[in-house]
């Protein structure tokens, strides 16, 4: 366990990125100015839980499904209190952001790309999970804030004739490409300018930067694919709006 004197310059580095953040965010008069800070510290606390149990559960194939069936009930819920809470809408989040990972990770273990291990299981399974609520939440708040700016033009459509899917359809293509951005400009630019944490992570493990080259690759492809069948199926499920919806 690391020495009181060697985690004191993290929890400085930490302090003061924390506090710029709020200063500046406040200075600005932004809404929430302590949400980063917070989220800062509630990182750092779920980080040293994990980091306090992972030996054990890496290794278990039983406590690797516990541990990525608690990741993605949280990044459920959490996808879903950005777009405003209902069980129903859970029930969708949940299914379409399942049908995404699963659907993944059957392809990328079933063609032996990475060896299906609990180690690996975790790792991928815990990335492409994350990378799935932050494109659930943006395909799903994109989409309702596209209706409700444009709808003038959806009820054109609903009162031509057309279904509530068919007047949204053109918001809908819209906010699953700007979900996809963020991943599909962090693909095209890794090794230019970012290199990624699987990556380091797997060279800093002892692998070489081939075999870290090599996971990384598979890595980003499966982002790809399970935001893209996420955000698709969501926002198909989400697309048949009749009445304005509420602004989140």
């Amino acid at each position: 366990m690391p020495a009181p004197a060697v985690l004191l310059p993290t929890l400085v580095a930490v302090a003061v990125l924390a506090a710029l953040t709020v200063g500046l965010l406040w200075g600005s008069r932004t809404p929430s100015h302590l949400s980063p800070a917070l989220a800062i510290l509630r990182g750092a606390a779920q980080l040293a839980a994990i980091s306090l149990v992972l030996g054990g559960v890496i290794t278990s194939p039983l406590w690797v499904g516990a541990a990525l069936l608690v990741m993605f009930s949280v990044a459920s819920v959490t996808a879903t209190r950005r777009l405003t809470w209902s069980w129903r809408r859970l029930a969708l989040v949940a299914a379409t952001m399942a049908a995404g990972i699963l659907v993944t990770l059957a392809v990328v273990f079933g063609t032996g790309a990475i060896e299906f291990t609990p180690r690996y299981v975790l790792a991928v399974g815990g990335i492409v999970i994350g990378n799935s609520m932050t494109i659930a939440t943006l395909a799903g708040r994109r989409f309702f804030e596209a209706v409700v700016e444009q709808w003038d033009q959806v009820e054109g459509w609903l009162a031509l004739g057309a279904t509530p899917r068919q007047a949204t359809v053109i918001q809908a293509r819209q906010a699953v490409h700007a979900a996809l951005i963020p991943s599909t400009d962090q693909t095209k630019t890794t090794g230019l300018v970012t290199l990624p944490g699987a990556f380091v992570g797997a060279i800093f493990g002892g692998a070489s930067p081939l075999e870290a080259g090599r996971f990384q690759v598979v890595v980003l492809a499966s982002i790809m694919a399970a935001g893209s069948i996420t955000a698709v199926a969501l926002i198909r499920a989400l697309g048949t709006v009749k009445v304005r919806p509420q602004p989140l």
